[in-house]
């Protein structure tokens, strides 16, 4: 089993010039950045004497379990991709975190991010998941982030409904392409309380096949620049937004038109065309008018 460890840090490459001139544990304090991407790592060990570490990749490995970060205060950068990560733990220290990738693993259910309150980036897409499993977000960790996270990545999850993720109101990246959205009109109520979103690639959808689909949401996202990798030029959208109001005008005139207006409502009561006597009725009332204007006739 290969592990992340001290000694493996001394022993790479990439230090063992660098290293020169400082004592061992001055020199690991000074490292701010370590790359251990491919390595068949499977497990990381205490590191807890490089402090002032920010970047951190250690993507294309083995590595089941996160562990002994905690001491990684200063972590801006997680790179964890392609490992085999079943959950997502031990991070709530990183309270520096910006950007985490944590694609290509084995995650079901997004959460344990609730103290990563400065994080901007989160990249979820591929997981390995069993048929008939889709990747579940927790509503509560998503309200966490919900004032931080401008990207998020979630593609290829089997995913069939973002409801949850309106409350990610500061987006302004979203991706989730191969997925199974196809409900365009809660897709539309999602989109709305996403005010800041510039790109989205939803590619790979059913909902991609529904009729006048860019045209919609290019409608309700008011600074999208790119959808499903084709941009939106700024007269489209104005001619749209023109046409939609049109039409919504067009269509109030004609609902106008067809209220009755009570005055000039010549119309018989079903009622009254009941009525064995109405025919009566009206012949008296008929006879009663000519009466009365006869009477108000004066003689020359």
């Amino acid at each position: 089993m290969v592990r992340l460890t001290v000694d493996l840090i001394v022993k790479s490459h990439n230090h063992i010039q660098k290293k020169r001139g400082l004592s061992l544990p001055e020199y690991l304090k000074t490292l701010t950045h370590l790359h251990f991407s491919n390595k068949n790592i499977e497990d990381i060990e205490d590191l807890s004497v490089c402090r002032n570490l920010t970047v951190l990749y250690l993507y294309d490995n083995r590595i089941s379990n996160i562990c002994n970060l905690s001491f990684a205060y200063n972590l801006t950068h997680l790179y964890m991709q392609n490992n085999n990560l079943t959950r997502i733990d031990h991070l709530s220290n990183l309270k520096k975190l910006t950007q985490l990738y944590l694609g290509g693993n084995q995650i079901a259910v997004v959460e344990g991010l609730n103290e990563l309150t400065e994080l901007k980036e989160l990249h979820l897409e591929n997981q390995r998941l069993a048929p008939g499993e889709k990747l579940l977000l927790d509503p509560m960790t998503l309200r966490a982030l919900a004032r931080s996270l401008c990207v998020l990545n979630i593609s290829n999850n089997n995913i069939d409904d973002l409801r949850d993720l309106a409350v990610l109101n500061t987006l302004q990246n979203f991706s989730a392409t191969d997925n199974r959205l196809d409900n365009i009109v809660e897709l539309e109520e999602v989109l709305s309380k996403w005010p800041y979103l510039v790109h989205m690639n939803l590619s790979g959808n059913p909902v991609c096949k529904k009729h006048k689909y860019r045209d919609r949401l290019t409608i309700v996202c008011k600074r999208l620049v790119i959808l499903d990798g084709k941009e939106i030029k700024a007269l489209t959208r104005q001619f749209l937004i023109n046409w939609k109001a049109s039409k919504e005008a067009n269509r109030n005139v004609n609902k106008h038109k067809l209220i009755p207006n009570p005055k000039n409502d010549f119309s018989l009561h079903p009622t009254l065309l009941c009525d064995p006597h109405f025919g009566d009725t009206n012949k008296q009332l008929n006879a009663a008018g000519r009466s009365k204007v006869g009477n108000n006739i004066t003689s020359p």
